[in-house]
Parts: structure tokens; C-alpha cells; sequence
């Protein structure tokens, strides 16, 4: 099933983006204007978040948070610009974190948090470190002080900020979890289905989902299973296709080298589905790559051959689209209750991601 997004949707997708943009720039600069300690070390920090949050990306989830209201009502609502400053420094906490945690010297183009502290105290490893781990609890920390100063009331602030101090618990379960997968026996499909609920579904779609259905009156506690349950399957196809990607693409296409997963010896979905399917000399050579970050292209290539022989593509590529269509059958059943046109969005989110491997 092939779904195209509209250019109503379109439209609206990059105006949620282009309203952000200037909206996160002004929250730096009215942090930037309050008393800070006689310090550079503290300026410096806000400097690296700002520059990092400012950076970009595709604000996917600013945009399910306004779509979320949307399944409520058309209208202007308050609160929801507090709710994506919260989601959006809630995830540059989560980058720096994990470029700590993978010792990752690039994030989106330009050095990362962790190795421009690095950069600029070459002699005090220690420091750089723990100035990287505290610019990313300083971003942690911002996502929930936004929304206890929503221009909403008191309850209302209380509960959004009790929902991304969740996800926020949720997220660094999640890297735990990430690490601990490449340790031991040869992770089960479980294990992996739920590093992508934890690192990234239920921030990243769930969140939102429930802040932007708070903002416009709803109660998303009632329907809390069904919208874990879409959370957790876009989450899994979404992760499926980023691991399909990541062994199978160009470099072109996803913007750093292909086969960074092997390279880094994580045990993605790919990487699981090819020890899984290999034995003998086949996966001699796939075990000799793995976690070689000297691992040469040409090794590369050999391994999406074997991996297109046993068919992992295949399967990573069907798998994607299944779960994204019972992704897009859980949000079908909310049709009746919340508007269609934003319920039609929510339907079609998930398909238009497994459409990129298609």
C-alpha cells in the first residue's frame, strides 16, 4: 500500500517547523539574558545546547504534538509552544547523552557536545567529560522547567511536566538497555523491541501524542494502552528501517558511512538478523567485521552480499512494512471518536516511514 503525503500536509508539516525555529532561538536568547554566575564555564554550556539544539533536524515531533492536538480540535491551543520547547531540548539531552555514551565526535554535521568540550580541553579528559554529561542535564532539566511555566494552569502544567518526566526516565532506561544489548547471548527480538520503546518510542511518539492531547482538554489516560501500543509499533518500524538503512543504503542517503552498526559491534535489528541467519564461513567474516571500526568498505559490501543472500533485506524490509500497518490500524480505530483529518495523519505516519525502504 502506497500513501502519498498531500501537499495540505505537507504545508503543514513545514510550517510547524518554521514556527519553531525562530520560537527555540528566542528561549536561548531569554536564557542567555538572565543573572548567571560569574562564570565561563556556564555560558559556554549554554552555548554548546543552544548550538546544538538549533542545529535542525526534521522536529518530526513537534509536529505529532500539534497533530495530537489536532485530533481534539482546529484551533489554537495554549501551551503547545511550551510543550515543544520541552520536547525538543528533552531530545538534545538525549543526543549529547548518547554521543557520550557512543563516543561519537559528529552529530548533525558539526562536532558533537562531548568531543567539542574535548576539543577544547585536550589535556583534561575528565572535565570534558563531565562538562558534557552536565550540558545534558542542564537540557533535561529546561524541558521540564518550560512547562511548569506554561501561561496555562497549574494543573494542567503539572501534569504535562509529570508526562516528559516519565519519558524522560523512560529514555535513559532505554540507553541502558541499548548498552546492555551488545553484552552476553545474541539478543531475542523482545530485547530489541524494547530498546526501541524505551530509547525512542515513548519520547519521541508517545509524548507527544499525550502532551499535545492534554494541551487541547483530552484525557489521554484513558486511552493510554492503545496509544502505547501505536507508540511502540511506530517506534519498531521506524527503528527497523534506520537499521535496514544503516547496512543496506549508500551514504548519500542516510549521511554517514554505511555500516556504522557493524562498525560499532551493536547489535541492531540488522546485525542480529545476519548472525542469526549465517553459520560457517559467512559468519566468520560477518563476526570479523563486527565491532572492527577499521572494518573497510569493501568488507562492507561483502557483508550486504551475504546479507542479501540469506535475505535479510528482504525480511528487514517486510517487517518494517507489517508493523507499520498495525501501527496504522490502531490509529484507524480512533476514527468516531477524534477528528478524521487529523486521525488520517496518524494513520498514515507510519507508512509514509516504511515507504523509505519500499
Amino acid at each position: 500500500m502506497t500513501v502519498e503525503i498531500t501537499a495540505d500536509v505537507h504545508e503543514r508539516l513545514a510550517g510547524y517547523r518554521d514556527r519553531f525555529e525562530p520560537l527555540f532561538a528566542r528561549y536561548f536568547d531569554t536564557l542567555a539574558q538572565q543573572q548567571l554566575p560569574h562564570s565561563s564555564f556556564v555560558p559556554e554550556a549554554l552555548e554548546l545546547v543552544r548550538d546544538m539544539s538549533l542545529r535542525g533536524g526534521k522536529r518530526l515531533r513537534v509536529a505529532l504534538l500539534y497533530e495530537a492536538a489536532r485530533l481534539v480540535t482546529p484551533d489554537p491551543v495554549e501551551g503547545l509552544e511550551e510543550a515543544a520547547l520541552s520536547i525538543e531540548l528533552l531530545q538534545t539531552h538525549g543526543l549529547i547523552h548518547d554521543d557520550i555514551v557512543d563516543d561519537s565526535p559528529v552529530r548533525r554535521g558539526a562536532r558533537s557536545v562531548y568531543y567539542a568540550y574535548r576539543d577544547r580541553y585536550p589535556d583534561r579528559e575528565q572535565t570534558a567529560l563531565g562538562l558534557a554529561v552536565l550540558a545534558g542535564d542542564l537540557a533535561a532539566f529546561w524541558s521540564v522547567q518550560v512547562l511548569l511555566c506554561a501561561p496555562v494552569s497549574r494543573e494542567l502544567c503539572q501534569a504535562m511536566a509529570a508526562v516528559q518526566a516519565t519519558a524522560g526516565a523512560d529514555t535513559v532506561v532505554g540507553q541502558v538497555l541499548d548498552l546492555e544489548r551488545d553484552f552476553g547471548p545474541l539478543p531475542d527480538r523482545e530485547v530489541l523491541d524494547a530498546v526501541s520503546e524505551y530509547k525512542s518510542a515513548r519520547y519521541s511518539v508517545l509524548a507527544p501524542l499525550q502532551l499535545g492531547l492534554l494541551a487541547a482538554g483530552a484525557d489521554p489516560a484513558g486511552h493510554h494502552e492503545e496509544l502505547a501500543r501505536y507508540a511502540r509499533l511506530v517506534g519498531v518500524s521506524g527503528q527497523l528501517r534506520d537499521d535496514y538503512l544503516d547496512l543496506f543504503a549508500d551514504t548519500a542517503t542516510v549521511g554517514k558511512p554505511t555500516g556504522s552498526d557493524l562498525r560499532a559491534g551493536r547489535r541492531s535489528y540488522a546485525v542480529c538478523a545476519l548472525l542469526g541467519a549465517t553459520a560457517g564461513r559467512d559468519r566468520e567474516l560477518v563476526e570479523a567485521a563486527l565491532a572492527d571500526p577499521d572494518c573497510p568498505p569493501e568488507m562492507v559490501e561483502q557483508v550486504q552480499g551475504i546479507a542479501r543472500h540469506h535475505g535479510v533485506d528482504r525480511q528487514l524490509r517486510a517487517d518494517s512494512r507489517r508493523i507499520a500497518q498495525d501501527a496504522a490500524a490502531v490509529a484507524a480505530g480512533w476514527r468516531g471518536r477524534w477528528r478524521a483529518d487529523a486521525v488520517e495523519f496518524f494513520e498514515h505516519l507510519p507508512l509514509w516511514g516504511a515507504q523509505r525502504i519500499s
